[in-house]
């Protein structure tokens, strides 16, 4: 016998969408805030920069290397409070931080909110996707627009707030936190109820959208999709840690002004996710994910060879193309194994959140050596990788299908269900 699961509101399942983006853009804005505040601690504590590459290195790694491992617990243990425990670890973190007054102290603190970071993305990620009504790629746009401008407040708040009134002030944001952990009360009460209604997660029922392809196909396809997102997050962290440097010592703007020129790639950017969904749903993900990141190519090449109104006009259009492919690669894969989207969010995100970091400081020994410029010119080349796109199989839109798991039998019945998705993709 058939059973159908009772889907929540369209209007419900949007405001969970919300709460999610939500708790994405207190997430970032604190994991922005760490690096921020760097300088702070470093005159505060009397650190060297070996020192500091130190906590940056802990911090990349309980921020990065942990996601997937949580996500792969999160897949076989859910529970509601998740996200609460994660911010509770981010807190924590950030309270140390304060008040921190030696180097293990702000190293004990950034693993603290690396940690809950680590916590945060996979289970997040993976909620967006069920409470996505099935237009996924929409749903985690709206998730990751969360996440890029909390990205891009964090210095912002960190420079306002911290910078001219001293380290402990870094407690004000644990106070966000705790603002933050009240936001997800709707989060809490909604996936509460779809345990107890669909059984989801507990192990009862299942609606899953299935990508048929051999496993073979699919891990050649995830690896095409680790490559791309090496090629898009090398080059996003030459923008997001140099480009300031970067007008300053080209254009000799002064740094206010490189600011703002940051802020315009960055918002273009945020606004660049949203763009994502709709035509992922559409038109495919890989087509989408083939002209986000191969599509600027035209333009990283031609940037580091113009004039300064120029070169801000092409990190717009490359901010608003760009960004939108991470939200199509996470979509792609997750619909490869829908049954593990815990491992897929955290094993992406921890990728992501790792290649930055670590491209980060390989990209600033070679500015040491060569220059900035010679940075530019460099990673102008890298979204040529974007070509592999190529290889990705044609998926078509996947039909519903509902998985009845007897509770705690470990047997599992397949039952088609008679009407297949008629969104086109």
């Amino acid at each position: 016998m058939k059973t159908s699961v009772r889907r929540p509101s369209v209007g419900v399942t949007m405001g969970i969408l919300f709460s999610l983006s939500l708790a994405h853009f207190f997430n970032d804005m604190f994991q922005s805030v760490v690096s921020a505040v760097y300088p702070v601690i470093r005159d505060n504590i009397g650190l060297n920069f070996r020192q500091i590459g130190v906590v940056a290195f802990v911090y990349q790694i309980c921020a990065s290397v942990f996601q997937p491992v949580f996500g792969v617990y999160f897949d076989k243990h859910p529970n509601v409070w998740y996200l609460t425990l994660g911010t509770l670890s981010t807190l924590t973190g950030l309270l140390i931080f304060a008040f921190a007054g030696s180097l293990w102290l702000v190293v004990i603190a950034v693993m603290f909110i690396g940690l809950g970071s680590s916590v945060i993305h996979p289970e997040a990620s993976r909620l967006t996707h069920y409470a996505s009504g099935g237009q996924h790629g929409l749903a985690q746009s709206i998730f990751q627009v969360g996440g890029n401008f909390g990205t891009s407040v964090g210095p912002l708040l960190a420079a306002l707030i911290v910078a001219p009134y001293g380290q402990k002030y870094i407690a004000v944001f644990a106070g966000i936190a705790v603002i933050s952990i009240l936001t997800k009360r709707p989060i809490t009460r909604w996936y509460r109820q779809r345990i107890e209604t669909a059984g989801t997660d507990a192990g009862k029922k299942e609606v899953i959208r299935r990508v048929r392809l051999s496993k073979k196909k699919i891990y050649w396809s995830l690896v095409i999709l680790l490559i791309l997102i090496f090629s898009k997050y090398v080059y996003t962290a030459s923008l997001v840690n140099y480009y300031t440097f970067y007008l300053i010592e080209k254009f000799g703007v002064t740094t206010q002004q490189s600011q703002f020129y940051l802020f315009a790639f960055l918002f273009a950017s945020a606004a660049g996710t949203l763009l994502e969904g709709p035509l992922g749903d559409r038109f495919g993900r890989k087509y989408v994910i083939w002209f986000s990141i191969l599509g600027i190519a035209p333009f990283s090449l031609l940037m580091p060879h113009v004039g300064l109104m120029w070169t801000c006009i092409l990190s717009i259009i490359i901010g608003l193309v760009l960004s939108s492919a991470f939200s199509a690669i996470l979509v792609y894969a997750q619909e490869f194994l829908p049954t593990k989207l815990g491992l897929i969010s955290g094993l992406f995100f921890g990728l992501a959140f790792g290649i930055a970091g670590i491209a980060a400081a390989v990209l600033g020994g070679i500015a040491d050596d060569n220059g900035l410029e010679y940075v530019y010119r460099f990673c102008a080349y890298l979204p040529l990788l974007g070509f592999v796109a190529v290889f990705l199989p044609n998926v078509k839109p996947p039909r519903h299908r509902e998985i009845v798991k007897e509770g705690g039998s470990g047997n599992t019945n397949n039952h088609d269900i008679t009407k297949p998705d008629l969104r086109s993709r």
